[in-house]
């Protein structure tokens, strides 16, 4: 099979590239396409790359911040104003994956693996994507609910609010081999908190259903409450709710069901 490589200076090149041809891909750290390309995928025929600097920034200087859909977890790790994000992208491979895997990628990876984007749920992220429609902004529920209609699409970068302190956002990732196994389950939560009280709690796992989802029953469980034993008890009984886990070599869904409310019990309550 002849493979065509279509690299583009500007990105309304690449994006106009990509959605023109239902076979093409876009080529970030190569994690996901290349792997892909190894095993035989016959369904890319074009690969399409772009070289604008714009993929690449971060901006992290106020109390929202962009990732370029090219940025490395590696390069998160290295920036001390993303702290709040090291959790998560340091639990993405070993170091070869992270120098090359991208935030724009990982929102595509399947089932075990789309850790960091299980972050990006919790903290409400928006994406910021271009396709034949031009550019817009998508709530990440939005984009993971049809990413499958997405390949067309160039996603640009992705944006959150910052946690206001370091207790109100929350990750852990459950693997059979650590650090850079495949995901059993993975949990992350955003937990603001005013006047002694939960307000605005989004918990999201990864490997509980078949893309990344929010645990809807345990933020409401969590709602307008203390975050005390009480309240972390019936968040954890209200975790499977909503849930569709698959059978797979690192887990039955039976399994997965029953640990999920004892990691998210850990989380809440600051558990290693």
């Amino acid at each position: 099979m002849t493979l065509t490589v279509k690299t583009f200076s500007s990105l309304d090149e690449a994006a106009a590239a990509l959605s023109s041809d239902r076979r093409a891909r876009y080529l970030g750290g190569g994690t996901l396409v290349m792997r892909a390309l190894n095993e035989g995928d016959v369904s890319i025929s074009t690969v399409v790359r772009a070289n604008d600097q714009a993929l690449t920034r971060i901006d992290a200087s106020g109390p929202r911040i962009t990732l370029g859909a090219g940025v490395t977890f590696a390069k998160i790790l290295a920036e001390r104003d993303l702290g709040f994000l090291h959790a998560p992208a340091r639990s993405i491979g070993g170091p070869a994956v992270r120098n090359m895997g991208t935030v724009g990628g990982n929102l595509f990876a399947q089932n075990p693996y789309g850790d960091f984007t299980v972050a990006l749920l919790a903290l409400d992220a928006t994406v910021a994507v271009q396709g034949t429609f031009g550019a817009r902004d998508i709530g990440i529920e939005e984009l993971l609910q049809s990413r499958e209609r997405q390949a067309g699409a160039l996603v640009l970068s992705v944006s959150c609010t910052r946690p206001a302190s370091a207790d109100a956002f929350r990750y852990r990732k459950v693997s059979r081999i650590k650090p850079k196994g495949g995901s059993v389950i993975t949990l992350a939560a955003h937990l603001p908190i005013g006047g002694g009280r939960i307000a605005g709690a989004r918990i999201a796992l990864g490997s509980m259903a078949p893309t990344q989802i929010r645990a809807r029953a345990a933020e409401r469980a969590l709602e307008g409450c203390s975050l005390d034993g009480t309240t972390i008890a019936a968040a954890a009984a209200a975790a499977t709710e909503g849930t569709s886990p698959s059978d797979n070599a690192l887990g039955s869904a039976w399994y997965r069901c029953q640990i999920v409310g004892v990691h998210l019990r850990r989380l809440l309550s600051g558990q290693e």
